[in-house]
């Protein structure tokens, strides 16, 4: 376990990332969603993340049942602000945000201080929890003024009331995750897709920065939300259909791994986890045998010629740790 930045909430290496628990693209039972986090709990996983938007606050509904089987203070959880959750008529469903569930609320974007204690108010009723370790403000991309304004002073509060344990920020962005580092005074950053096999653009700034300040980063989409999982004409990145240059290179990526005997999906992992600054990387499941696989490929070490390899046909950079 290590501290997110200068607080005293530890997260485990490997995290859950509870996104499927709220349907992502496809169902999942009510059994499966229970036996999948029962799973990450056998592997060691104690770092739990979710937030209202997954599935319309049915992955924090499903996290905290499952949770409760277990002593409070044996785990942490990370969940996230800035998208209020409103009823709505429940007609349709909720595709069009990539969760298969019906539209019985609607999502109001809202960084104001007093929605940011509504909205976390809502999701500790949802978990069934007193109080959760973790608070990230969700994406405030096009919200950066109300955000640095009063969004980021609440959860500043919130963390010296000690309603709180750790605050900061989750993004699929570096440049305003950058800014969150160098002008206030958060103790983690969630950084989703922009450090990966495919994409090291937050080992530019974002990751020296946070290095340097002391501010911890836990890392989502280790596989760039499919693709670097299983590289198919099929696969997803960034939440559409992959661009078919990318999912030559994730072919590349998956054809030099097996020349060394190891898996896409362990350098991915390994990948994630190798730079100095990087306290977690979450793993997104929906089901045991995902959990099993992801677990068992964080702890499969990946040859150092696999390495070298990619950095000498130009896979990788040559500077970026592994």
């Amino acid at each position: 376990m290590t501290a997110l930045g200068r607080s005293g909430v530890e997260v485990t290496p490997l995290g859950f990332g509870a996104a499927a628990l709220g349907n992502l693209y496809t169902e999942v039972g009510d059994e499966q969603a229970y036996e999948t986090v029962r799973a990450a709990w056998q592997r060691g996983i104690r770092y739990f993340d979710t937030a209202p938007h997954y599935g319309l606050g049915l992955s924090e509904r499903r996290l905290g049942a499952a949770l409760r089987d277990y002593d409070r203070t044996t785990y942490t959880v990370s969940t996230k602000v800035g998208r209020r959750l409103e009823p709505a008529d429940g007609t349709g469903d909720d595709l069009a945000n990539g969760f298969a569930v019906p539209a019985a609320h609607r999502r109001v974007w809202d960084f104001s201080a007093d929605g940011i204690r509504r909205t976390l108010e809502a999701s500790l009723d949802r978990l069934g929890l007193d109080r959760v370790d973790v608070v990230c403000l969700h994406d405030p991309d096009d919200h950066a003024e109300q955000a640095f304004r009063e969004g980021y002073p609440a959860l500043e509060k919130l963390r010296s009331e000690g309603v709180v344990g750790a605050i900061g920020a989750g993004m699929n962005q570096t440049g305003m995750l950058t800014r969150f580092v160098r002008d206030t005074d958060v103790d983690v950053v969630l950084c989703a897709g922009r450090y990966s096999l495919l994409d090291q653009s937050a080992g530019t700034e974002l990751l020296p920065e946070a290095r340097a300040r002391g501010v911890s980063v836990v890392i989502g989409g280790a596989f760039n939300s499919g693709l670097l999982a299983d590289p198919t004409p099929q696969s997803t990145y960034d939440y559409g259909r992959a661009p078919r240059e990318l999912l030559d290179r994730a072919l590349r990526l998956k054809a030099v791994a097996g020349r060394h005997g190891t898996t896409l999906r362990a350098a991915a992992l390994a990948f994630c986890s190798a730079h100095p600054a990087v306290v977690s990387v979450l793993a997104g499941a929906r089901s045991c045998a995902e959990v099993h696989d992801c677990a068992e490929q964080f702890a499969t070490p990946v040859p150092a010629a696999f390495w070298q390899e990619l950095r000498d046909t130009g896979l990788l950079p040559p500077e970026e740790p592994s």
